[in-house]
């Protein structure tokens, strides 16, 4: 026997009803309660990808899957012929630019003596130009009276005009060994720009060599390690990672209606499913800005079409406390289920 229709309707009012009750009495108490858990949580820490900054074949692998690491500790080496060969190159460039700086200091502590000889010069050829000139004057007041011939006039004039020439040209001689000075100097500011050009150089090569080494960036144990010897290291590759154990932490993701009452300090207790009755100690160090779909590729988008209310979570931050040995043995990944303990002491 089939029921009325407005029995119907009044069935699915009442079951709504008692759905959308049900909700909101445990959203409400479970706000209200003093103690907020989730089993939506999981060991995690910052790992760090170890890649190479220089290409080249591997040549030795010093570490294992899963070992223990410590910052600076050699972990891989890459062949370092060429690089050697480019730390040479550099430094024969080096020391030709130095050669070359050298040299034009010499060019202008000689150009020195060259200016001091044309100085002698030109005082040697103004004391024959000075003589020259008083003999032609001497010439031409004997040669008006008779006592000297035309000839020996004309010679006077002639050895004058000659002793002038010399000391114009020794004038200009000077003025030009003063120049080569100024272009020495320039070309002694060139030669300094590539012998810093050169060892900039060189310290690239050198660089550049040390790369070749690989280190550990911090302490952790190795995870996901793919370098193996003979192989072709590409920059920027990742050979392997290593994984902070000592610094891991928890992201907890609560529902919203969890987060009324949390705070950064609170104090958490910590369940770990592989220590079943071991009981970690831990505080709330940050609540994420948003939620974790809000940073998703693809955002939803509730604007439009039918819509269905989600209880969102938000991912919190828990770091645990140190000084716990069964906090040795956590590893990332591992499932958790933290608990919230509100207190009115806690930070706000």
């Amino acid at each position: 026997m089939s029921l009325p229709k407005s029995a119907k309707i009044l069935i699915v009012v009442l079951l709504a009803t008692v759905v959308a009750g049900s909700a909101y009495s445990y959203s409400y108490v479970e706000g209200k309660s003093n103690r907020q858990s989730t089993d939506d949580a999981y060991i995690t820490a910052d790992y760090t990808q170890v890649a190479p900054k220089v290409a080249g074949n591997v040549l030795e692998v010093l570490v294992e899957d899963n070992q223990a690491v410590h910052k600076g500790q050699v972990l891989a080496k890459i062949d370092q012929r060429d690089y050697v060969v480019a730390v040479n190159i550099a430094f024969a460039d080096l020391s030709k630019a130095q050669a070359d700086l050298s040299r034009l200091h010499a060019a202008i502590a000689q150009q020195g003596s060259a200016i001091q000889r044309a100085s002698a010069a030109i005082g040697a050829s103004s004391a024959a130009l000075k003589f020259a000139k008083a003999n032609q004057e001497r010439y031409r007041d004997l040669s008006s009276d008779g006592s000297a011939t035309l000839q020996d006039r004309q010679q006077a004039e002639s050895q004058a005009e000659a002793a002038a020439a010399h000391h114009t040209a020794d004038l200009a001689a000077l003025s030009g060994t003063r120049q080569e000075v100024d272009i020495l100097n320039a070309q002694v500011a060139q030669a300094e720009a590539q012998v810093a050009r050169s060892r900039a150089a060189l310290e690239a090569a050198q660089l550049n060599l040390s790369y070749t080494t690989i280190v550990a960036p911090i302490d952790g144990v190795v995870g996901q390690r793919t370098v193996r010897v003979g192989a072709y290291a590409q920059v920027g590759a990742a050979m392997l990672a290593i994984v902070p154990l000592q610094q891991a932490y928890i992201e907890a993701n609560f529902r919203e209606s969890q987060l009324a009452r949390m705070r950064v300090g609170q104090p958490v207790e910590i369940a770990v499913d592989m220590l079943p009755g071991t009981i970690l100690k831990g505080h709330v160090e940050s609540l994420a800005p948003a939620s974790s779909v809000s940073f998703s590729p693809i955002a939803p988008d509730n604007a439009t079409g039918n819509f269905t209310k989600v209880v969102q979570r938000l991912p919190v931050k828990i770091v645990i406390e140190p000084g716990q040995s069964a906090a040795a043995r956590l590893k990332v990944g591992m499932s958790v289920t933290p608990t919230v303990v509100f207190n009115d002491g806690a930070a706000s």
